[in-house]
C-alpha cells in the first residue's frame, strides 16, 4: 500500500476528533466532526481499491506457481525417459528448462506470501477505520444531543443561538481537511549499471548454468545405471 495512504489511515485511526476540532478555526465543531466521518469513508474506499488489486495479483501468482510446479514435475518424468533411451540431447534440454522453472518458483512463492501478508494488513486497516468511524459517529451524536440541549436551555432562558451558513461551514471544513490530511510520498532513485560488467556477469551466469545442467545429467545417468 502506498506510504501516503498508510500514513493517512494511521492519522485517522489515532487522531482525536476533539483535537482536530480545536485545530480548525472559524468552523463549527459539528461540521468538522461530520467531515471527519466522511474522510474515514473515503479512506476505506481507497484501502478497498488497494485490496482488490492485491487479491488479483495473489490469484495470478498462485495460478502461475501451480502451472510452474506442475511443469517441473512433468519434466522430471520426461528427463528420466530421455536418460533411459540414451537421448542426452533431450535430457539436457529438459534439464535446462527445469533450471529456468526452479529459479522462478521461489519468486512466485514469495509473491503469494507477500500478497497474503498485504491482504491481511489491508483487511486490518479497513476494520480499524470502520471501528474509528463508529466511534466518530457516537461522538457526533453525543455532540448533537448536547447542542440540542443547549439550544433548548437557551430558548428557555430567552437567548437565541447564533446561526452560520451550512454551505460556508462545509466548505471551510473540507478546505481544512485538505490541509490537515494531505500526505506526500517519495520515489526511490534509479541505479546505474555498468554495461561491460553486466556482459561479463551474464556470460558467467551462462557458464555456471551449463555446468549445472551437465552435473545434473551426469547424476541422473549414474542413478539410472545403479538402478
Amino acid at each position: 500500500m502506498a506510504e501516503g495512504l498508510v500514513a493517512r489511515v494511521k492519522r485517522l485511526v489515532s487522531g482525536g476528533v476533539n483535537q482536530l476540532v480545536d485545530s480548525i478555526e472559524n468552523t463549527s465543531p459539528e461540521t468538522v466532526m461530520a467531515e471527519a466521518t466522511r474522510e474515514v469513508d473515503r479512506a476505506v474506499d481507497q484501502v478497498r481499491d488497494e485490496l482488490a488489486g492485491i487479491l488479483a495479483n495473489k490469484h495470478l501468482a498462485n495460478t502461475r506457481l501451480g502451472e510452474t510446479t506442475s511443469r517441473h514435475e512433468e519434466l522430471q518424468g520426461q528427463i528420466a525417459l530421455a536418460v533411459k533411451e540414451g537421448r542426452d540431447d533431450l535430457a539436457e534440454a529438459a534439464i535446462a528448462r527445469q533450471l529456468d522453472l526452479e529459479v522462478q518458483i521461489p519468486v512466485l512463492e514469495a509473491a503469494v506470501a507477500d500478497a497474503s501478508r498485504e491482504e491481511k494488513e489491508l483487511e486490518g486497516y479497513i476494520s480499524a477505520l470502520q471501528a474509528r468511524k463508529r466511534e466518530m459517529e457516537a461522538e457526533l451524536e453525543n455532540f448533537r444531543r448536547s447542542q440540542q440541549q443547549s439550544a433548548t436551555d437557551s430558548a428557555a432562558s430567552g437567548h437565541a443561538a447564533p446561526k452560520d451558513s451550512v454551505e460556508g461551514k462545509t466548505r471551510k471544513a473540507e478546505e481544512a481537511f485538505d490541509r490537515v490530511m494531505k500526505g506526500a510520498t517519495g520515489l526511490p532513485g534509479g541505479l546505474a549499471t555498468d554495461k561491460a560488467d553486466a556482459t561479463k556477469l551474464a556470460e558467467l551466469d551462462d557458464l555456471a548454468r551449463k555446468n549445472r545442467v551437465s552435473e545434473r545429467l551426469a547424476a541422473l545417468k549414474a542413478s539410472a545405471k545403479d538402478g
